[in-house]
């Protein structure tokens, strides 16, 4: 790689730096690093395949491309709804691979300073909190900040991808 190369990637590295998309399940607002999200789609057709967890909720085909989708209301154990035209799902990148994520609605793209930024050691022993990696400060709201990483386990992975 170039110089030239790797300051246009410092460059693009700084303007999304601390910039979060935000995405409402419930009450809660959630966040995610905007370096991980691809685009924002709304529902599609979505085919069931046997054996998954139940919050993956299958594959889509997004243009030619077969992504397989997990509902956050399940992953957090929270009560399915049925989806809405506020309904969205939320394509990132994880470990090379897209997955979507369905949300009930997507918020907006955020700012949010390091220093504003909470590590909370009594999150991390709730079952859904290990998911939640930081809090973040906006104002006088909180959001809660998810680890993608840890969204999808080792086990799903493989499930995913053999």
């Amino acid at each position: 790689m170039t110089q030239e190369n790797n300051m246009l990637l410092l460059e693009e590295e700084d303007t999304i730096k601390g910039k979060y998309l935000t995405f409402d399940l419930e009450e809660e607002v959630y966040g995610l690093e905007i370096e991980y999200v691809t685009e924002i789609i709304g529902i599609l057709p979505i085919t069931i395949v046997p054996d998954l967890p139940e919050y993956i909720r299958g594959i889509i085909n997004l243009r030619g491309r077969i992504i397989p989708v997990m509902d956050m209301r399940l992953r957090f154990n929270k009560e399915f709804v049925q989806y809405n035209e506020r309904t969205c799902i939320v394509v990132i990148d994880m470990k090379d691979y897209a997955v979507g994520l369905i949300v009930d609605s997507v918020s907006e793209v955020t700012t949010i300073l390091e220093e504003d930024i909470v590590e909370q050691p009594m999150l991390s022993t709730g079952t859904n909190n290990r998911y939640i990696k930081s809090l973040g400060k906006v104002e006088d709201h909180v959001k809660l900040l998810l680890d993608c990483e840890r969204l999808l386990n080792e086990e799903n992975f493989s499930q995913l991808t053999s």
